[in-house]
Parts: C-alpha cells; structure tokens; sequence
C-alpha cells in the first residue's frame, strides 16, 4: 500500500497497521467527524458534501452530494443509509482492507450520511468472498453499539450476499437484501425515493462513504483542492499481479495512466504491455499509445473507458485479445441475472465464438453487441457492449484478424 496524493484521505490507518478496535482508531482522530457532524445541521453536511465535488466510487462516479440531497428531501418516517461492499470486479480489493482493516471508518461515514439525510436504519452489504472482512465487521460493530456510536436512532446490520456479481448494481443489491431474486428493477422510480422495502434509500460505495470523515474534518473547500477537472478527491488503485510492484495505491485524480503503470507499478514483471484495463471487464481496453491520459471520468469517458472502481489490470503482448474477449465475456455469461434476454443469451454466444477453433461471424457479432447496448436494464450489458467497442476503437487491425 502507498499514498502518492498530496493528501492521505483514505489508507492512513492501513498504513499505520489498521485501526480494527475502537480504541485504536480513536487515538488516530477517529470520531471527531461524527462528533462534528452531530453538531452540524443535516443541511450544512450535505453542502459540504457538495462543495467537495465527491463522486460515486463504485463505477458511475454520480455526484454524491446530488443523491445525500435526494433523500433528505424525501419525507418519510423511516429511511435507509447502505454501503455497497459487493466488490466484484476481478481485480479491485480496495473495499476489502478498507473494511478488513479500518472499519470503524465505514460505520462513522454511515453514521454522518444517516444524520444528514434522517436515516434511522443502516446495512452493509457485504460479498461472502470477504470472511476476513465480515469477522472485523462484526466485531466493529458490537463496539460501536457499546460505545453509543449506534443505537435506537441509527444502527446499522450486516448482510452477506451470496456471490453474484450483479448484486453490485445496487437495485439488484437491494433486492438480494430483501431476499428476492437478485435482478435489476426498471427504473423510475428512483431508490432514493423508493429503495429498499420501498423507503427512501441512500446507496454509495464503500470507498465513496469511508471519504466522508476526513471531508467532515477538513471541509469541501479542502478535499476540491485534491484532483482536477470535474474529478476531484482521491482514488484507491488496486493493481494486478503482472506489475513489478502490484497492491492497493491511493492517488489523486489528473495522474497520467503511464505514471501508473510505470512508476506506482513498476513495469511489468514479464513482457511488454498490450492493453491496460481500468475499473473492470465492463469499462474497456486502452492501448499503450494511450498511456499519457489523465485518470479522471470523463476523460476516460472520452476514449470508451471508465475509471470504474479504479481495478487495473495489464495485458502483456503474450496473451491474445481473442483470449481477452473469451474470458470477459464469459464472466458476463456466467454473472448476467437472466433479465435480459440479449445479456443472458447472447454473452454465451460471444464467449464461444472467440474459444480456440471457432466459427467467428462479424454481422452476427455486432448484432448482439447492438443488441445488448440497446436493451440491457443496467449496466452488466451495456457495460460489455462498452467493452466491445473499445475493441473496435483502439484494437481494430488485432479484431479484424479474429475474422478472418
């Protein structure tokens, strides 16, 4: 783990050696936020939340200020606060020491939104993959309740999913947490109107909410200073083992991909780089050539790619993009709900028509590729069109090949 920001928003306590008691993470300036933030109007929080220009850290990078407000303007008698911990991009663990590690920071960041948008329930949401994570949880949030941080007016639960990928698109989430089939739900209405048992609901990230104690602290004004562009803050990097130097990395936004690849990871320990994926299967692949973009939303946007939950994963020259896009969309075949007929059906169809030896056919490839842009419920089909068509932008003359 290393911090190349100005400032150290979120692994200081990882990198001190984790603050799992609350004993520790108070010695390290831990609840002072909460305290502050009970003294503060629910009004005052969410602006300083919108001052900060902080985003969705799970993938879709929607304002987070924009939704806190959402929810508060709801009247309702009972609303929820829940934390997506269902990391499941291959590649990312950021959300796993964060919770393994530091949870008393996830509960306090819930504990801040739930004053601010008159939340009395809270769930964390967790993949069954992170036993580690559930123990410290757990075990965080027994203290918590001794301690007085929960009680009667907010307290929180832990709910384990059972392993499905889609369960991180939080309508599916939601639904996982009610016990119903985890599928996405049409949209409106909107889960901050009605979300989970149909309450108001504020879902965010693990990693956006575990930023909120130091913007408590420090104000907006001071976490908008970090970053550039409309991207402004930090960003946990998890990279992949093909680095010289692969682990969790916190950098501000604006950094060139290719001071990611090479100085924070090092190079690659064998080969010559062929791809760069960032924020997982579903955000697209960037060629080399494309190594000096800044890390930032829309400037990922602009190529075809996302910074996503910030996963990176190198390529090297000795691995086929055929063996790239059999491998993605399998994983989409093997996690798609079933809702949609072109993501259940038609990622099956892809992933064998680039196995070794198979008939390819071009029209009937971007048939489906249409297909699943054009009609897919959230973002699992439409994120492996995206996919997709990042290998007709920037791999053209290696795809082309595959058809021939």
């Amino acid at each position: 783990m290393a911090v190349q920001a100005r400032q150290t928003v979120l692994l200081g306590n990882l990198l001190a050696g984790g603050a799992r008691t609350l004993e520790q993470y108070c010695k390290r300036g831990g609840g002072g936020a909460l305290a502050r933030a009970h003294s503060m109007a629910p009004e005052s929080l969410i602006e300083q939340i919108e001052a900060s220009g902080l985003r969705g850290r799970g993938g879709a990078g929607f304002p987070t200020g924009r939704k806190w407000r959402a929810v508060a303007a709801e009247a309702a008698s009972q609303k929820f606060v829940v934390a997506n911990g269902d990391e499941g991009d291959p590649g990312a663990f950021s959300d796993r020491f964060l919770m393994e590690d530091d949870p008393f920071r996830l509960i306090e960041a819930m504990a801040i939104a739930a004053h601010a948008v008159g939340a009395s329930r809270g769930v964390i949401y967790l993949r069954k993959e992170y036993p580690a994570a559930a123990q410290s949880l757990d075990s965080a949030l027994r203290e918590a309740r001794s301690a007085g941080w929960l009680g009667d007016s907010f307290d929180i639960e832990l709910t384990l999913g059972q392993g499905s990928y889609i369960c991180g698109e939080e309508t599916a989430m939601l639904n996982s947490i009610e016990e119903r089939r985890p599928e996405v739900r049409p949209r409106p209405p909107q889960i901050t109107a009605q979300g989970l048992f149909r309450k108001p609901t504020l879902v965010n990230n693990v990693e956006t909410l575990c930023a909120v104690p130091w913007i408590v602290e420090h104000g907006g004004a001071a976490y908008a200073e970090l970053g550039f562009s409309h991207s402004r803050g930090t960003k946990l990097l998890s990279l992949n083992s093909l680095f010289r130097r692969p682990g969790l990395y916190e950098v501000e936004f604006g950094i060139p991909l290719r001071s990611v690849v090479e100085d924070l990871g090092g190079g690659l320990h064998r080969g010559q780089l062929k791809a760069l994926m960032v924020g997982g299967p579903l955000a697209g692949l960037l060629p080399p050539r494309l190594l000096d973009t800044p890390l930032g939303h829309e400037e990922m946007q602009a190529l075809g790619a996302a910074v996503g939950h910030g996963g990176v994963i190198a390529f090297a020259d000795d691995t086929s993009l055929a063996e790239i896009v059999e491998q993605v969309f399998r994983f989409g075949a093997y996690e798609s709900c079933g809702k949609c007929t072109p993501c259940h059906l038609g990622t099956p169809v892809i992933e064998r028509m680039f196995a070794d030896g198979a008939r390819r056919d071009l029209a009937r490839y971007r048939d489906l590729i249409h297909a699943l842009a054009a009609t897919s419920l959230c973002g699992h089909g439409r994120g492996l069109a995206e996919f997709a068509h990042s290998l007709e932008r920037h791999f053209a003359g290696e795809l082309a090949t595959c058809f021939a």
